[in-house]
């Protein structure tokens, strides 16, 4: 049985004239979504798939879909006669332009069996001349078509297009299945003695040609192991032997590249320290020196490992060429991507592609020395000169932990010195095509969730106008839900709702918050400027940021001064958190130090004009009813309103306090966000987040007041309800019921958001009742308290108002809380900020939805 290979990732082109065959083979080995067949676009164009006319237009569509295809990486079978040179030429062409390997398979028939075949269709209409012309155009070409650009051209014929077995070979880059752990090792350049010093520093049992690790690690180089150095043979002796024991890989550089040119007696310039490599080689056996040769011509230019979660590349490598192969692939692996100019040293100057990278994949690579490695959007150059007399570094994979040991000595002087280069701009931060357009953003806390494109335009217009320096904006806090509408008498909400949602999501136990009446904050404060530095990029002196749930700064010149009084108060989270910076979720108090304007522009003027008017109502119609008129349902009603107006004054008075300067000013935190290397949103308990906040011991901070439920135990239930009713009617805003352990959406069983359950069809029964969700957080506020929500006489219109529609609050409530737990994820893992943006910058987006801003 005949065996043809072609890769998963490539475009195959059936070549055969008509009535070969091509569509019988192509169904049979191939998946009908790969293959895109000329007939097939004919027939879209003109409703007839034999209409010759549309065949200009058909080809267009043809050789489009081929190309989105093909940019998605999807192996692609291009159905068609293919007789033509010109034809061919065209989708190989397309091919390299997306960096992909095109094999050719023809079916190679005699002209009498393909002249019978279409005879037998009744749809084929053109004469046999046609089968004549195009089988001789086909011979015509099988004398030169491996010539036309293919990889790999199969010739099949009689029996062998019956009988042949069609598999898939994996990219010589595809190392996806090896998961690691993996210790990466930067540029080494001959220099033995150190790539020794640094495995055994990593752990490795290092003999005279080879390494292993007692924990089964493997190693990875980036390439450029030759020249230079003082042992370039001893390096190449040490990989080799490794690369054969199957404990290390290894990519080419362009220093091996250079290398093997010249030992096969090309015109290569001389320079770059080549000279000693070949010097210390032609000292070595021709055995080795051949072995040498033969390996370094073999490396390969990038390799994709665990999953495709990480790339190795010499020089780095651009997303879009992952798992690629062309030549251009290739030079950029070996030698980067340049501007075209030179320096002031004759070196070309590199293009800065890691700024600009998005890819989800980590880069590790080397090429081009650095004084000290640094990530930038999820890339990390580890040449830091140890031929050079700096260091050589390597990277723990997945740990993303730096080793590095210094150089004995400079063993070579560079011709540039090593400097770090400024970068045009911060590649971290986020750039409008990010953001642009509608887009889809990938939780692990809620499944992937889709952000329109006029929702993206209002958080823009807010992030580049109004917000805080972005990067301190590593958060911002979600919408929270009311519960359901209470049936209780004179209840629109009420704790029994609550508790009731959360048992029935499978939650046993929930702690209850006091609600603070404030301006919600979110305080990102480290511990020095120099702290800020380091870990923020900020290096205006500054320490720290607090601002608003939209990310708007609280103050303009009392900031420096509040972070500094906050970061003061917060000293004894800096050990018992072991950390040099946290951001903490709080309210800022009294609700009037920001809402001053608000109150007196909204809820004063309401005040003071029901309190001027309604006693006056009042008195006239106390004198009319005096006089017989009938008023007394109009005299009634109209001293509810009264009644109402002053309850209605009274609940937004106890939230006004004076403020002078940040003299009355305080904040209730009540979790701490996230800190150094940590999510602790996400990995601990409330209860936790609480007790270490009661470290906090300052005028500043006021504490939140909280108490624990078991659901399951009614006296615990009914304490909790009249400690609500002891906070509301003392004036108290409410509490926060939450689950009293993170709880990742979804909780007992329910599918991330956006994912349906599926039934035994894939599809969920239309009868079957969703599972209930639970939410991360339920407001339960006051009586008194909604009248500031919902106008003085709501409790008049608690009919009509218990029929408000909560779900799509609760819907907002679950995708931006998940959102922000996915920006402290990926904050506390080292991820660049335009990937923190990504999420807080969605939150942020779907403030824009029309909401009920009452719930």
């Amino acid at each position: 049985m005949t065996e043809v290979s072609v890769p998963e990732l490539s475009l195959v082109v059936l070549v055969g004239v008509s009535g070969s065959g091509k569509s019988t083979f192509a169904a049979r080995h191939f998946a009908p979504t790969q293959v895109v067949s000329s007939d097939f676009c004919r027939g879209l164009v003109s409703d007839d798939e034999n209409d010759q006319t549309a065949t200009s237009e058909a080809f267009d569509l043809l050789h489009h879909i081929v190309g989105v295809r093909l940019r998605r990486g999807l192996l692609t079978v291009v159905d068609a006669t293919n007789v033509q040179w010109e034809a061919r030429k065209r989708l190989i062409e397309l091919a390299r332009s997306h960096d992909v390997l095109a094999d050719a398979i023809v079916l190679d028939v005699p002209e009498e069996v393909a002249r019978a075949r279409n005879a037998a269709r009744p749809d084929r209409a053109f004469g046999p001349h046609v089968i004549t012309r195009q089988r001789r155009e086909l011979r015509r070409s099988l004398g030169k078509i491996s010539r036309d650009g293919f990889r790999r051209v199969h010739v099949l014929s009689g029996d062998e297009i019956d009988d042949v077995t069609v598999t898939r070979e994996k990219a010589w880059t595809d190392r996806t299945h090896l998961t690691g752990p993996f210790d990466v090792i930067g540029d080494v350049h001959g220099c033995r003695a150190e790539l020794e010093s640094l495995l055994t520093r990593l752990g490795w049992e290092v003999g005279p040609d080879g390494a292993v690790h007692p924990e089964g690690r493997t190693a990875v180089f980036v390439g450029d192991l030759v020249d230079r150095g003082p042992d370039t043979p001893g390096v190449l002796r040490l990989v080799m032997g490794m690369v054969a024991a199957g404990t290390a890989l290894c990519v080419s550089g362009n220093h091996e590249r250079k290398l093997v040119r010249a030992l096969d007696g090309r015109k290569v310039r001389v320079a770059h320290g080549l000279e000693r490599s070949l010097e210390q080689l032609d000292a070595e056996p021709a055995e080795f020196r051949a072995a040498a040769r033969t390996f370094m011509d073999g490396l390969i230019s990038h390799y994709r490992l665990d999953g495709g979660r990480l790339v190795v590349a010499h020089a780095g490598l651009k997303e879009a060429y992952h798992g690629r192969a062309s030549a251009r692939v290739r030079s950029f692996a070996l030698y980067g991507d340049t501007t075209g100019e030179t320096d002031e040293y004759g070196l070309p100057v590199r293009y800065p592609w890691a700024d600009d990278y998005r890819g989800r994949a980590m880069v590790v690579y080397g090429h081009t020395p650095v004084p000290e490695p640094e990530w930038v959007n999820n890339t990390i150059c580890l040449d830091t000169g140890a031929v050079f007399g700096g260091r050589l570094t390597a990277l723990r994979y997945p740990e993303r932990e730096l080793v590095s040991v210094p150089a004995e000595q400079v063993w070579y002087e560079p011709v540039r010195p090593l400097t770090a280069r400024p970068p045009a701009r911060d590649p971290g931060v986020l750039d409008i095509g990010d953001v642009d357009g509608t887009r889809f953003v990938e939780t692990r806390f809620g499944g992937r969730i889709r952000i329109a494109e006029e929702n993206s335009r209002a958080a823009l217009e807010i992030m580049s106008r109004f917000a805080v320096d972005p990067r301190w904006l590593v958060y911002l806090p979600p919408t929270m839900a009311p519960p359901e509408t209470s049936t209780l008498d004179g209840y629109l909400e009420h704790p029994a709702e609550a508790f009731e949602e959360f048992a029935r999501a499978g939650v046993s136990r929930v702690v209850c918050e006091e609600k603070h009446m404030g301006s919600r904050a979110i305080a990102v404060l480290a511990r020095t400027p120099e702290a800020a530095a380091r870990r923020f990029g900020i290096a205006d002196g500054t320490a720290g940021s607090v601002y608003t749930r939209t990310g708007r700064p609280f103050f303009d010149t009392r900031m420096p001064e509040l972070v500094d009084r906050l970061r003061e108060a917060c000293a004894p989270l800096w050990e018992a958190l072991d950390t040099d910076w946290v951001a903490l979720d709080c309210e800022l108090l009294p609700w009037s130090a920001k809402a001053e304007g608000l109150i007196r522009d909204q809820y004063a003027s309401v005040g003071a004009a029901a309190r001027a008017s309604l006693p006056a109502a009042v008195a006239m119609l106390e004198t009319a009813a005096e006089r017989g008129l009938d008023v007394g349902a109009l005299l009634d009603r109209t001293r509810r309103r009264a009644h109402n107006a002053a309850l209605f004054r009274d609940a937004y008075a106890r939230y006004c306090g004076p403020v002078s300067g940040l003299d009355g000013v305080r904040l209730a935190p009540f979790q701490i966000l996230a800190c150094e290397g940590r999510a602790t949103a996400v990995d601990e308990p409330h209860e936790w987040h609480l007790k270490t906040l009661g470290l906090i011991d300052s005028p500043l901070v006021t504490a939140t007041r909280h108490r624990f439920v078991d659901l399951g135990v009614p006296e615990e239930r009914d304490a909790a309800v009249a400690w609500w009713t002891d906070l509301t009617e003392a004036g108290g805003e409410g509490m926060v019921v939450k689950p009293a352990s993170f709880t990742p959406v979804p909780v007992a069983g329910v599918p991330p958001a956006g994912v349906r359950e599926a039934g035994p069809a894939g599809e969920r029964p239309e009868d079957a009742p969703r599972p209930a969700r639970a939410q991360p957080g339920v407001k339960v506020r006051g009586r008194e308290y909604l009248r500031i929500v919902y106008g003085p006489d709501y409790t008049e219109s608690l009919g009509l108002l218990r029929r408000r529609f909560t779900g799509r609050k609760r819907s907002l409530a679950l995708r931006e809380h998940a959102l922000g737990l996915e920006a402290l994820a990926r904050l506390a893992e080292g991820e660049p900020l335009w990937r923190v943006h990504e999420a807080v910058f969605a939150v942020l987006a779907l403030e824009s939805e029309p909401v009920d801003p009452r719930l």
